[in-house]
């Protein structure tokens, strides 16, 4: 980068504009000066070409004293040989106007005139007119004067430009020691600080070493010192500001690499318990001679809340599931894990992916093995999860919506408790809802002893069971406009043909719905139904 010398500056505009600025002044003060000086050295000089008028007229009527007495406009007339006379008028001292001679002064007599009445300087013309005294005409007559004023008009000429010329001298002087002066004692000062603020700026922008700077040498006692005060101060917070920033920037570098590691372990947990989560679904739907079932299921995090589950018991019976644990996240996902594994015990299930249990639930409870009535499983296995959840868990605040049904699968008959979820709908073959299966009790682990219900409905052949979490009703797209459920119940009503082909539909079309957009809760869709 080229910079000035500050050992040897040029002439910066800063400088030329103070140099100037000296230059029209000193003109201006000598301008100020000069008129009255010329208005004075005017007057001399016409002062003394009257006076000098005075004494050639006082001359020469002394040197003819019978002049008055004849004819006085003729004797007056030889003063038209004296170089600076060109004419005169002659009046009597009463006013009265005797004759001219030579070149008629405008200048009039008056009696009573005043002393600034008595000359008049006419500068166009070079012409000085003059009132003489009666006195030197005898006492008789008065004497109007025309001079030349010529040499009056070129030595101030000549003045003014001695004037002119010695202004032009001082102004010269004057501003050269300015300028001289200017150097060491503004403009270097001002292009040393300007090459210290240039590289503070490079200082910060490049992250180097902070530099000598010439401001920190310098003491000065006037505005100039005040600034390269105000520069060191500004120095010395830039460097604290530098170094605090550094000791921040190695702070947050450890932060960062914190939390990095901590979003990583993060993730592999996430990761785990999603895959951990993913395993407590059915991977396979069970596969019932005369049933179709399917599902779908999509998470709005890593970790979900919504679950469904569908598995085998005792006597060819079928536990189905749909529920909805509050909130969201890794709390939710724990206690669907709890909740379902509750349900599967209280239930009855004596397998579970190829693991055969040593007794069942009901050997376990009452010590034989006399098989429930249908009603009494749905109903003793969401009371004891209830229970269970209430008084080991109720200081969590945790529940959840749910609908557990035994299905025989032999005769088509579904026992059922709703515990405060979405009603599940019953679906004729041609899209009409045959039954609404709607609550038999509060949401599942609020408190211990509530009193669930038990239901039952027939499943005629034709017939699909639909269940689903809120989640698919209010799912939005981008410009938060909701599903809803008249959208839903215009799919079911579009006859579906099987079990498959309703989630297909309710898939897609909630899909398209969302687009990119993030969920803001679980989506479950689960359907049963009966071939014909």
């Amino acid at each position: 980068m080229s910079e000035t010398n500050p050992k040897h500056p040029k002439l910066s505009r800063l400088s030329l504009r103070i140099v100037l600025c000296v230059f029209l002044s000193v003109v201006v003060i000598e301008a100020v000066i000069l008129i009255p000086s010329y208005r004075h050295r005017q007057t001399e000089l016409l002062d003394h070409l009257r006076e000098l008028a005075k004494a050639q007229v006082t001359l020469f009527t002394q040197m003819e004293p019978q002049w008055t007495v004849q004819d006085p406009v003729q004797n007056l007339t030889p003063l038209l040989k004296l170089p600076s006379i060109k004419g005169g008028s002659i009046y009597t001292r009463q006013g009265r106007k005797v004759g001219s001679f030579g070149e008629e002064p405008t200048l009039t007599f008056q009696p009573k005139a005043t002393l600034r009445q008595s000359s008049a300087f006419h500068e166009e013309e070079n012409r000085y007119d003059i009132l003489c005294p009666a006195s030197n005409l005898g006492g008789r007559y008065v004497l109007v004067l025309r001079q030349d004023a010529s040499l009056v008009e070129h030595e101030l000429r000549g003045y003014v430009l001695r004037i002119a010329g010695l202004v032009v001298i001082i102004s010269l002087f004057v501003t050269a020691g300015a300028w001289l002066a200017l150097g060491p004692l503004v403009i270097t000062p001002i292009l040393r600080l300007r090459s210290n603020l240039v590289d503070a700026g490079n200082t910060i922008a490049m992250d180097q070493p902070v530099p000598h700077f010439y401001a920190e040498s310098v003491r000065r006692r006037d505005e100039l010192g005040e600034v390269i005060t105000a520069f060191r101060g500004m120095l010395e917070k830039i460097t604290d500001a530098i170094s605090r920033r550094k000791q921040a920037e190695a702070q947050l570098q450890t932060s960062y690499r914190q939390v990095e590691d901590y979003s990583q372990a993060l993730k592999s947990e996430l990761s785990k318990g999603r895959k951990m989560q993913k395993n407590f679904l059915p991977a396979r739907l069970p596969k019932i001679p005369g049933w179709q079932i399917a599902a779908f299921f999509r998470a709005a995090r890593q970790v979900a809340g919504d679950f469904y589950d569908v598995f085998k018991l005792p006597d060819k019976r079928l536990g189905i599931v749909v529920a909805d644990v509050c909130d969201k996240g890794v709390g939710a996902a724990l206690f669907m894990a709890l909740f379902r594994s509750l349900i599967r015990i209280f239930s009855g299930q004596t397998s579970f992916k190829g693991f055969e249990c040593l007794a069942t639930l009901p050997e376990v409870l009452n010590g034989s093995g006399a098989s429930d009535d249908l009603a009494e499983v749905p109903l003793r296995a969401v009371n004891l999860t209830n229970d269970y959840i209430a008084q080991n868990h109720g200081d969590l605040a945790m529940f959840a919506t749910l609908f557990f049904g035994v299905l025989d699968t032999m005769t088509g008959r579904l026992a059922y408790v709703n515990g405060g979820h979405d009603p599940l709908l019953l679906i004729t073959s041609d899209g009409g809802i045959k039954k609404e299966l709607v609550h038999t009790g509060p949401a599942v682990g609020i408190a211990t002893g509530m009193g669930f219900k038990v239901k039952e409905v027939q499943l005629e052949k034709g017939d699909l069971l639909l269940g689903y979490t809120d989640g698919v009703s209010e799912a939005s797209n981008a410009q938060g406009e909701f599903f809803t459920l008249d959208r839903l119940m215009g799919i079911i009503q579009q006859s579906p043909a099987s079990a498959q082909v309703l989630i297909e539909r309710i898939r897609d079309a909630v899909l398209a719905h969302t687009g990119a957009s993030e969920l803001f809760d679980d989506i479950t869709v689960l359907a049963l139904g009966r071939k014909g």
